[in-house]
């Protein structure tokens, strides 16, 4: 039976794996931090599931979840290191408490995990890392610097496990969504109304949920691959920033944040 632990797995992204993987008849501990939400996901979960207080902010925490999935279940299989929030804003007007903030969660929060479970799945011989980034962290948007940084720290750092931890049996892979329906917004921090308008009406008006994209991961995992690139589109604008020059993919990026503020509403 597949062991699954995940960080923000009671709401958005991690439940709806929490939920795919139950169905599986996975057992799927999750990690929160908001126990209300907790007991609601864990009652939707079915007999085989768990839940853990779990602020990827303190290491303890990470370090306890590995414990307990230890000595509970024997170990881990899959680790989605998932948690994470948002902002928007320029460089300008985003202060460093903000940088900070979202440095130690989207960044730093995924590297805890790694360090948490990375000695349970070397002495296992296998395991396999999820970390959630976006494309984000591939195109990097203008007026998203702290996010986009973050984000592409996450896709560095699992690239590099990729190849650190192949010779113990564990794998790696980095999840990159674009914009969906999920709860995301809710934790945006930004001084800047309209890029907070504007970061809430795309995720709300999404054409896909958290439950396709949790599909859509789920299959990857299972076929282990690397980067899980969830969004056709924004597949494409990856591949083609890698395909050209840099000054045109930049002229490409500026028409195309141009047109995005032209459609402001009028104050």
């Amino acid at each position: 039976m597949t062991r699954v632990f995940i960080t923000g797995g009671a709401s958005g992204l991690g439940r709806a794996l929490a939920e795919a993987y139950a169905r599986d008849g996975a057992k799927v501990c999750i990690g929160d931090i908001n126990l209300e939400r907790c007991a609601e996901t864990l009652a939707a979960l079915g007999p085989n599931a768990h839940a853990l207080t779990c602020d990827v902010t303190h290491e303890a925490d990470l370090e306890a979840a590995a414990a307990w999935l230890q000595a509970n279940w024997g170990g881990v299989d899959l680790v989605f290191n998932n948690a994470g929030v948002a902002d928007a804003g320029g460089i300008d007007e985003m202060p460093l408490t903000d940088w900070q903030w979202m440095i130690d969660i989207n960044l730093l929060g995924v590297v805890r995990g790694c360090k948490a479970f990375v000695p349970m799945m070397k002495a296992q011989g296998s395991g396999h890392l999820i970390n959630t980034a976006s494309m984000a962290g591939l195109i990097h948007p203008p007026m998203m610097s702290a996010y986009n940084a973050t984000k592409a720290a996450v896709v560095a750092l699992s690239e590099t496990l990729q190849a650190e931890l192949y010779p113990h049996g564990i794998r790696v892979s980095v999840v990159c969504p674009a914009f969906f329906r999920t709860n995301l917004a809710e934790s945006v921090r930004t001084s800047n109304a309209e890029m907070a308008n504007l970061t809430k009406k795309l995720v709300n008006k999404s054409k896909i949920g958290a439950d396709e994209i949790a599909a859509l991961v789920k299959a990857s995992v299972a076929k282990g691959d690397f980067h899980v690139l969830t969004h056709p589109r924004e597949k494409r604008i990856w591949l083609f920033k890698r395909a050209v020059p840099f000054s045109v993919y930049a002229g490409a990026m500026r028409r195309q944040m141009a047109k995005m503020m032209a459609k402001r509403p009028p104050r």
